[in-house]
């Protein structure tokens, strides 16, 4: 075996896919997310399709305490950890001024806070090992400011920088660190940040989040910087560097009905 691999947000979507494609390439896991009822499903399938030794515990990242008992956890396992994958995360859609700010400040607890004091306080462990790999999870969101999406696209705009810049002082040791940037995927995001006027929308421009799964590992062990999975995502992201910030704006608030 390759060692563990500490996989947030793993309960479904891209973390559960993430989960899925690591096991089958021979590593244990360790699954963080807020359902216990579905993470021991995910563990059961998983384990039963892969023979690999899973670990699971549910917990509510965006609290201090929640990134606490992951840490604690992870010590008292005492097992090696070689892969953390930071991809719990959520949005916030709408106006910012109409919605209520405590949801947008968990949001920024759980996309920004979780993923800094969990690698802070994992980097140790996985120093430890000949190599190891942390995978932060963004959006394409990132490349660009995003009308509805104003918080979200920041925090996210965030963890890619952070990532890039923890990456470079990194460079000489055995972590390497990679930061995926997916567009558009069928998962539960769109429902839980109040998307679902727009779901038939996404539902045309959305990937699988399997296919999202095996690019993002694929881009991970190959060290790549940045990893944006689909041809039309890369584009888009290469755009918005390149267009006018204004037009890429007013693009995207008539895309959300601003």
């Amino acid at each position: 075996m390759k060692g563990y691999a500490l996989i947030t947000g793993a309960s479904k979507g891209i973390g559960k896919s993430i989960a899925d494609v690591l096991a089958r390439q021979g590593y244990n896991l360790l699954l963080v997310a807020r359902s216990a009822d579905e993470l021991k499903q995910v563990s059961a399938a998983i384990e039963n399709k892969h023979k690999v030794t899973i670990h699971y515990l549910a917990v509510d990242l965006s609290n201090v305490d929640g990134v606490q008992q992951v840490v604690s956890w992870v010590s008292n396992l005492n097992v090696p950890l070689a892969v953390l994958i930071n991809n719990a995360g959520y949005g916030v859609f709408g106006k910012f001024t109409d919605r209520q700010l405590n949801e947008q400040i968990n949001m920024l607890d759980l996309n920004i806070n979780a993923v800094i004091s969990l690698t802070h306080q994992l980097l140790p462990a996985l120093q430890a090992n000949p190599s190891s790999y942390i995978l932060n999870v963004a959006s394409t969101a990132a490349y660009q400011a995003v009308p509805a999406l104003a918080v979200y696209a920041a925090s996210k705009a965030f963890i890619l920088s952070y990532s890039r810049g923890l990456r470079y002082e990194l460079k000489d040791t055995t972590v390497s660190v990679s930061c995926l940037c997916p567009g558009p995927t069928a998962t539960n995001f769109a429902h839980r940040a109040g998307m679902d006027s727009l779901a038939e929308l996404a539902e045309k421009f959305n990937m699988p989040p399997d296919e999202v799964a095996e690019i993002g590992i694929k881009g991970l062990f190959n060290k790549k910087a940045e990893i944006i999975p689909g041809f039309l995502n890369r584009i888009g992201a290469a755009g918005a560097r390149l267009l006018n910030k204004a037009l890429i704006e007013r693009i995207g608030a008539r895309l959300y009905k601003l």
